[in-house]
């Protein structure tokens, strides 16, 4: 199903209909082409996307172009085990190895939102466990990240600047050590997390994407990793209170991404999706 701005391309032919009378621009080809992938993909079977915001197919164009000139940033949302974070690997995965085939050099750097939890380890080991100390903590809301840091190390690297990220335990310790791992610069900037597209932090990213999954599914994949981090009895009211805090914090986000992906899709046609938009890329910059 596509959204109203989708839309425009049947209900506004003016808007290509100089394309017939004059010559197409570089840019004016590559929205064209933006356009024809993403209806191509949106009314296919069990699509990868689901719904997408035109506004941002034009700004694509933009920075695929060069008609934006700085780096892109990428933030991707989701419920807690909607498959976000592997959708996110996929794409990093998929744009690092057109970068090695076309040796272009660093393209994209990754900024983790689950590493900007505040540090409990001292409260998680006075509970006695991160079971004990789950029944009373919550994580489930944005306040238990320091995104006010996350939003400057992305401008920083936006701004051509490395930064030195935090990196966070999730295997239940809460530990975070700041100062852990060196980012540089890139074309590219993609962070992903739970509350990477709420009110505090969206606005640092130029493309927000939305990772949508039935519940029944997103559920089961919950209580198997609830199950590896060893949450015990104390899993349900924890998923009880993350379903809960998603309709307040996660959910509204849907509405105001750029684009809406569905995370029951199979990988491989992320990377098929991905590698249709780069192709474009390849057009531009490394045809023979």
């Amino acid at each position: 199903m596509t959204d109203t701005l989708s839309r425009r391309i049947e209900t506004q032919p003016s808007f290509y209909s100089k394309y017939v009378s004059s010559p197409i621009s570089r840019l004016q080809n590559v929205e064209n082409q933006l356009f024809k992938i993403f209806e191509e993909e949106i009314n296919s079977k069990n699509p990868v996307l689901l719904r997408y915001n035109s506004l941002a197919i034009r700004k694509l164009a933009r920075f695929i172009t060069g008609d934006i000139t700085r780096s892109a940033s990428v933030g991707i949302a989701g419920e807690t085990a909607s498959g976000k974070s592997t959708i996110t690997l996929d794409i990093i995965d998929t744009i690092e190895l057109f970068a090695k085939v076309f040796n272009t050099g660093r393209v994209i750097t990754r900024v983790n939102t689950d590493d900007y939890y505040f540090d409990r380890s001292e409260e998680v080991r006075q509970a006695g466990g991160m079971a004990e100390f789950a029944k009373t903590y919550d994580f489930d809301v944005p306040e238990a990240l320091e995104l006010d840091l996350m939003c400057k190390h992305i401008q920083e690297l936006l701004s051509g600047n490395c930064v030195m990220l935090p990196k966070y335990d999730m295997s239940g310790t809460t530990i975070r050590i700041d100062n852990h791992t060196l980012a540089k610069p890139s074309k590219i900037i993609i962070s992903e997390g739970l509350f990477t597209l709420t009110e505090k932090i969206k606005d640092a990213f130029d493309f927000k994407i939305y990772v949508d999954i039935d519940c029944d599914i997103q559920k089961e994949r919950f209580f198997v990793r609830a199950n590896e981090r060893g949450l015990g009895e104390s899993a349900n009211k924890i998923y009880q209170n993350a379903s809960d805090k998603a309709e307040i914090y996660i959910r509204p986000c849907r509405e105001s991404a750029d684009i809406v992906l569905s995370g029951e899709a199979d990988r491989s046609r992320y990377k098929i999706f991905l590698n249709k938009i780069l192709s474009i890329v390849e057009q531009l910059y490394f045809a023979n």
